[in-house]
């Protein structure tokens, strides 16, 4: 399989492409080390509910309408236990946030699968 990407993915949209690099970087960065606290597993819940829904999208170029459903309903419900984390637990938290919050935007961009 070649594609313009070098992922087989040859109609790839830029959204995709974006997704795919920002994926990328942050599986390739360690979740900060905060111990058991409350606020960080509240985080590492958000990255991988975040990142099923990721996955799918890399693997069918478009989001999930079921995935589409709940992202609204996430950003109807807001973020503010996230952000109050990523205030609260210092820069390291705070950047892998800020990541997951873009991740999340360029997902509620994409076209909904039919």
């Amino acid at each position: 399989m070649q594609g313009t990407s070098g992922t087989g993915h040859s109609r790839e949209s830029e959204d995709v492409r974006r997704l795919r690099r920002l994926w990328d970087q942050h599986i390739h960065l360690p979740f900060p080390a905060l111990g058991d606290d409350a606020r960080s597993q509240e985080v590492a819940l958000y990255a991988a509910w975040l990142g099923s829904m990721v996955e799918a999208v890399l693997g069918r170029g478009a989001l999930d309408p079921l995935h589409a459903d709940m992202l609204k309903v996430r950003r109807a419900e807001g973020n503010q236990e996230l952000f109050r984390a990523g205030g609260e637990l210092g820069d390291p938290v705070r950047s892998y946030v800020a990541r997951l919050i873009a991740i999340e935007d360029i997902l509620i961009s994409l076209p909904v699968d039919k």
